[in-house]
């Protein structure tokens, strides 16, 4: 089951395909995506919107809490049963915000969901195993461990070979570029790559 999460970091410009999806819309973000993406569920306390939106929510939540508006609507839509997430509008404005984003992905990965965020420059996401990047021949990408090291199993199609393992603290992952259609990189089990492709090309 799809859904799209709308988060109120920089405003994604390009098109977005909300037919197939569940659309999830968190505070600040109805600014800039009302009238552009249907909207099926508002979450948050409103705090940065200043005022309820449509449809109303089905509960306003305190400022002062224990978890973001987008982790409240991460939540709601893994219990509802979404398992393929794409998120807008994480990237951007505040970097701690951003940081935070980054961890939505690596919670919903953790419980066994397939997220993936799109910003205005950038395709970023968790991933184990093997990752297939033949899609983004000709692109930059970059790898890095998230939350511990990462061992690299085996890779082709890549211009430059990685090293056995990429610890926490290291950006050896950094730019590397999808030469080829069969590209692929294999990490080892139980451990998660961050994976971030310059959409905009080398």
């Amino acid at each position: 089951m799809k859904g799209i999460l709308l988060l109120n970091g920089e405003p994604y410009v390009g098109k977005i395909d909300c037919s197939q999806s569940a659309v999830y819309c968190c505070d600040g973000a109805y600014e800039w995506a009302k009238g552009r993406v249907r909207i099926d569920k508002n979450v948050g306390d409103f705090d940065s919107l200043g005022y309820i939106p449509t449809p109303p929510p089905e509960e306003i939540y305190p400022s002062e809490k224990n978890f973001t508006d987008g982790e409240i609507a991460l939540f709601k839509m893994l219990s509802a049963g979404i398992d393929d997430i794409t998120i807008y509008g994480g990237g951007g404005g505040r970097e701690d915000h951003f940081l935070g984003n980054l961890q939505l992905l690596y919670a919903a990965h953790k419980r066994g969901a397939r997220a993936r965020m799109i910003t205005n420059r950038s395709l970023i996401f968790v991933a184990g195993g093997r990752v297939q990047l033949g899609e983004y021949c000709g692109s930059t990408f970059s790898l890095l461990p998230f939350g511990e090291s990462v061992h690299i199993m085996g890779s082709e199609g890549c211009k430059y070979a990685y090293p056995g393992e990429i610890s926490i603290g290291e950006c050896r992952g950094i730019s590397n570029i999808v030469s080829a259609r069969n590209a692929y990189v294999e990490v080892g089990g139980g451990d998660t790559a961050l994976i971030t492709v310059n959409t905009e090309g080398v």
